[in-house]
């Protein structure tokens, strides 16, 4: 469990390597304008939404005394909760939206990392529309699991002390999801939906550990949002490459057996 984790984490230090052995950068110049720009607006709708909605808080407050206390303390709140909520919708929704972009990235590694075993490996034939909805349909299933568990979890951690497990907890599972989209660009080309569902659940651990580091990078202010999404494809895509080759699910004569 750790360990599959832990590998996962380990693949990382070769992401920066890889994209510029590979010249990945130019697959992720688009992805990266979207992540950007949708990072801004989710802090442009807390700056300006997170006012109103302390005002509109602060009304069912009917005594005088507190009033600006009330309204500020619930603009503070309602900022974070715009921030928490559009962070969770974030990853998702990035993933989706860059899905055709990212196939690529996954083919060039499997070139690069498999070249004597290329002419075996089993391809599903995609288009970039159904790279596209492929990717819309994994990340909204994703996210309406992850906000199923994760919202609850999330007001568990406000109890005093013991709060810490349930935030720790709701971290492990939104670190899941992340990797677990990451993961789903190089299914995408092996397995259908159900199989590439089945085959994540089955090696969880891994998509934790790289989700955990896609986590971790999105705290940088700017430049986590910009980097994040190259740095946890690749790899992702690392990992998984290796995972399927490994379970012998990779080349014609792995899928002939198994048939």
């Amino acid at each position: 469990m750790i360990k599959n984790a832990l590998k996962a984490l380990a693949d990382y230090r070769h992401s920066f390597s890889l994209m510029s052995k590979l010249k990945l950068w130019q697959y992720f110049l688009v992805p990266m304008l979207i992540s950007l720009l949708f990072g801004i607006s989710i802090i442009a709708a807390a700056y300006g939404l997170s006012d109103n909605l302390g005002r509109l808080i602060a009304r069912m407050w009917i005594w005088e005394n507190g009033r600006e206390v009330v309204e500020t303390t619930a603009a503070i709140v309602s900022a974070l909760l715009i921030i928490l909520l559009g962070f969770i919708t974030y990853k998702h929704v990035i993933m989706a939206l860059s899905a055709p972009f990212m196939s690529p990235v996954s083919e060039k590694m499997e070139r690069h990392l498999f070249t004597e075993l290329h002419e075996d490996i089993v391809h599903r034939k995609t288009s970039n529309t159904s790279q596209l909805i492929r990717g819309l349909r994994i990340n909204l299933r994703n996210l309406l699991y992850e906000l199923a568990i994760t919202l609850p979890l999330l007001l568990l951690s406000l109890i005093p002390v013991i709060g810490i497990v349930f935030a720790l907890c709701s971290f492990f599972i939104q670190s899941y999801y992340a990797g677990f989209g990451n993961m789903d660009y190089t299914l995408e080309r092996h397995f259908n939906y159900r199989d590439g569902v089945r085959f994540v659940k089955n090696n969880r651990w891994y998509a934790v550990g790289n989700g955990i580091v896609f986590m971790a990078v999105l705290l940088i202010p700017v430049v986590g949002i910009i980097l994040v999404l190259p740095l946890s494809v690749t790899a992702a895509s690392k990992t998984t490459l290796e995972l399927l080759r490994k379970q012998k699910q990779l080349t014609a004569t792995a899928h002939t057996s198994n048939n």
